[in-house]
């Protein structure tokens, strides 16, 4: 049986297989307004990645002669890597690992997919499941969007990195709501947001940037849902079960820091250029140090830096565990920010184009159906 850590009844769960439970007479009344906004305004985000209205995945990128993110954002070109490769083999090499840095991002689609398909399962309350239900389809939509995407530039994805499934497949298992919360919602979510915000203001290809755009818009309102589980449980945990909860994301945050991008995971990609893992990875630890690291989390959309602003705005890291953050991050500076994340300002004004063609499409559709009655 899972140790559930929830304290306001719109987090009530059930074990996957009590179906029974779910038709009792009374839950059907006892729905939470808490997500109702969020539910609300899933018509206002809604994109189709199937239409050119949205993103046009046509368009055109020379791969062979442009990388799709600058060589300053691809770490083994910081390296003596860079000295053994042409001009040619470094535009190469950067979309390879671009390849498999975005096939990882479209396999973390798909298990938020999944454990919001599991959420579904397990919330009591019709409020809470309709949220995870509507996540779960917007989650799919994401999945075929980085689908689409990968086809058109290198034909299909490359395989799962190993720490990146062995979290996800952790995540959506799980009996335990708290972590599905905490680790999707929040650590997982987190990740997407800074990495996201990232290639909006850094990638050269205007189709990979209007795909995070788009994504952003719904990921916002993912990340919003944990935060409401924050608010209504956070403060009412003992002091063993906050224990638990920050010693579990910690954990999650050490292992995504140090592991979620090695050389190990990418070694598919350097045989292509005839280099040793191995060789790799020491080249790129000369190269970038713990201060490199320390220096590239001072920028507002690392993804790490973005994770510890969720943890510690949430009431998640407690004085206990800050040094173990602060190692990376100035965690006064951080705190000093407020909860916003930078994939909120452009998920926002995507908000706003997306209104638009949503109105558009709606007055489009009246007119087909009266054109149709007369």
């Amino acid at each position: 049986m899972a140790q559930q850590i929830t304290y306001d009844k719109a987090y009530d769960t059930i074990m996957p297989e009590d179906f029974p439970a779910m038709l009792e007479v009374a839950r059907y009344g006892r729905r939470s307004d808490a997500f109702d906004s969020i539910i609300s305004a899933t018509h206002d985000h809604f994109w189709d990645p199937l239409d050119k209205n949205y993103i046009d995945f046509d368009q055109p990128f020379d791969m062979a002669a442009m990388s799709v993110v600058p060589f300053d954002m691809i770490v083994e070109l910081r390296s003596a890597v860079a000295d053994r490769l042409d001009e040619g083999q470094k535009i190469q090499l950067a979309n390879d690992v671009m390849h498999w840095s975005i096939s990882n991002l479209l396999h973390g689609e798909q298990g938020a997919l999944s454990l919001s398909a599991s959420l579904c399962h397990i919330l009591l309350d019709p409020g809470a499941q309709e949220y995870a239900a509507n996540q779960a389809r917007e989650e799919a939509r994401h999945v075929a969007g980085f689908t689409r995407y990968i086809a058109k530039r290198w034909g299909q994805p490359l395989p799962v990195g190993k720490t990146i499934a062995t979290v996800l497949a952790d995540l959506v298992s799980t009996p335990e709501v708290y972590k599905k919360i905490v680790g999707m919602q929040m650590l997982i979510e987190g990740l997407a947001m800074g990495s996201f915000a990232t290639l909006n203001a850094r990638t050269n290809d205007p189709v990979l940037r209007r795909l995070v755009q788009l994504v952003m818009s719904d990921e916002a309102f993912h990340h919003r849902f944990g935060r409401i589980w924050a608010s209504k449980t956070i403060r009412h945990l003992n002091e063993e079960e906050h224990r638990k909860v920050e010693d579990w994301a910690a954990q999650i945050f050490q292992t995504l820091l140090f592991n979620l991008i090695n050389a190990e995971q990418k070694q598919v990609i350097y045989a292509k250029y005839g280099l040793d893992w191995q060789w790799v990875r020491d080249a790129v630890k000369e190269s970038f140090s713990d201060d490199d690291r320390r220096n590239s989390l001072k920028e507002s959309t690392n993804m790490f830096r973005v994770l510890i602003k969720t943890l510690l705005h949430a009431g998640i890291i407690t004085s206990r565990t800050a040094p173990l953050y602060a190692v990376w991050v100035d965690m006064k500076e951080l705190e000093a920010e407020g909860d916003g994340i930078p994939g909120d300002v452009v998920a926002e004004e995507m908000l706003g184009v997306l209104r638009e063609i949503n109105a558009k499409r709606r007055r489009i559709s009246s007119k087909d159906v009266a054109a149709a009655a007369s």
